[in-house]
């Protein structure tokens, strides 16, 4: 109690550091958190606002809000707390805020705010005789940006900065992203840079804790990324974009309270893992309008890490309108891993390995992910109403969004979430 009490009196520092950025997947991640998908399923701030055209450069855009909710729940039974095996039963529902401001014609600030309430039954078995702190806790983040356009070099810059807390990980993040147009609009790059300064409190196994055997050096992980993306209008019904990262990460990268057992050997070590991993991820993405009421989504992502881990992922999503007002996308998303070499299920690590894992995340599997989202959103909004004698408000749009996701390893989950947007003239 004494420790969960003295990290909470960080929130003010935190909040301080700026807000949270969740633009990539992994290196911000909750140590105590092993979500499939969340609020991930919509777009938060893009790297880059649209380049407005320079004969619309008087024309001050709208100011927006969009309001995220989802529910999440997932079963399985490989849990990494107790060395690879037992419940991984996890319930999260999240909430996210996220507003864009316009300054002027060519300046604007966003702001956004989440958070997270989760139970999990895996973190629960760090210490048998008591519930942990992370049993039952809640995630806060928040973000600000900044972004400047100039409309006559096609450009424009954003900067960022944030930060998330919880009983047990604090992390504070800062980044920019730099986009060019071309002449004819047909062609964007996007540069972004991106770091994580992330810092935990060091939970070990209860039976661990007495003897001595649970020891790490660091309690701090940090993670930088630089990355680019080319979209390209190829004709009038197809547009394609590459995108390509590369990530370092150093610092605590295994987590503490995970067990691992070895062969032969009944009292188990903490997860260890190198203290440096470089990740190298390539994507491609098409869109083809096969008609007007028709849309192919498709998008094609290769990984590597110095983890030894190799994935590919393919996903298709086919937007259909069925109405003037109404659209539905079904989606489909297929991802294949070899496991790291650090990975052994339980009781198969032998004792002299320097680096072991028994978290499935890292194992090797294939997953399938399905479902359905439905949007609604009427030309003129589905509500209108008057803020003042100058403003107008709107209640844009409203969609749905359902999946279910299972893995070979047994994990199982579903999402469903919602998002409304709102927009004020």
């Amino acid at each position: 109690m004494q420790l969960t009490n003295s990290i909470h009196r960080h929130w003010f520092y935190t909040l301080l550091l700026g807000l949270s950025f969740l633009g990539i997947p992994d290196l911000g991640f909750s140590q105590t958190m092993n979500r499939i998908d969340s609020l991930q399923s919509f777009p938060t701030f893009p790297d880059t606002l649209p380049i407005s055209n320079p004969e619309e450069a008087f024309t001050l855009p709208p100011a927006k809000a969009d309001f995220l909710f989802s529910y999440y729940k997932q079963e399985g039974d490989h849990s990494a707390v107790t060395g690879g095996e037992g419940s991984e039963e996890l319930r999260d529902i999240a909430s996210k805020v996220v507003v864009y401001l316009p300054i002027d014609t060519t300046e604007s600030i966003g702001f956004e705010i989440g958070v997270n309430h989760y139970t999990s039954a895996s973190t629960d078995r760090i210490d048998p005789l008591m519930s942990s702190a992370s049993y039952k806790d809640y995630r806060g983040q928040m973000q600000v940006s900044y972004t400047k356009e100039n409309p006559l070099k096609r450009t424009a810059f954003s900067i960022f900065v944030g930060g998330s807390i919880e009983s047990d990980y604090i992390s504070a993040n800062a980044g920019f992203s730099w986009s060019k147009t071309s002449k004819d609009k047909n062609r964007e790059w996007v540069f972004t840079g991106r770091s994580f300064l992330d810092n935990w409190v060091v939970l070990f196994p209860n039976e661990l804790r007495p003897i001595g055997l649970a020891q790490v050096d660091t309690d701090k992980r940090r993670s930088f990324s630089l990355g680019l993306t080319v979209s390209q209008i190829i004709n009038k019904r197809l547009q394609a974009s590459l995108s390509s990262e590369v990530v370092y990460q150093y610092g605590l990268l295994s987590t503490p309270f995970h067990r691992v057992y070895f062969h032969r050997d009944s009292l188990p070590s903490i997860e260890r893992l190198p203290k440096r991993r470089i990740k190298l991820p390539i994507g491609i993405r098409l869109h083809y309008f096969a008609t007007d009421f028709l849309v192919l989504r498709l998008y094609y992502r290769y990984y590597y890490d110095s983890f030894g881990i190799h994935a590919n992922t393919v996903n298709v999503e086919t937007p259909i309108k069925i109405g003037r007002f109404i659209s539905v996308y079904p989606f489909y998303r297929f991802h294949t891993q070899q496991a790291s070499r650090y990975f052994q299920p339980l009781g198969e690590h032998a004792i002299e390995a320097t680096y072991y894992t028994s978290d499935y995340d890292l194992s090797g599997f294939s997953s399938h992910k399905v479902g359905l989202g439905i949007k609604y959103a009427p030309l003129y909004g589905i509500l209108r109403f008057k803020l003042s004698k100058k403003k107008l408000s709107k209640w844009k749009s409203i969609s749905i969004r359902y999946a279910q996701y299972r893995r070979t390893d047994g994990l199982r989950a579903f999402l469903i979430s919602s998002h409304l947007s709102f927009e004020i003239e």
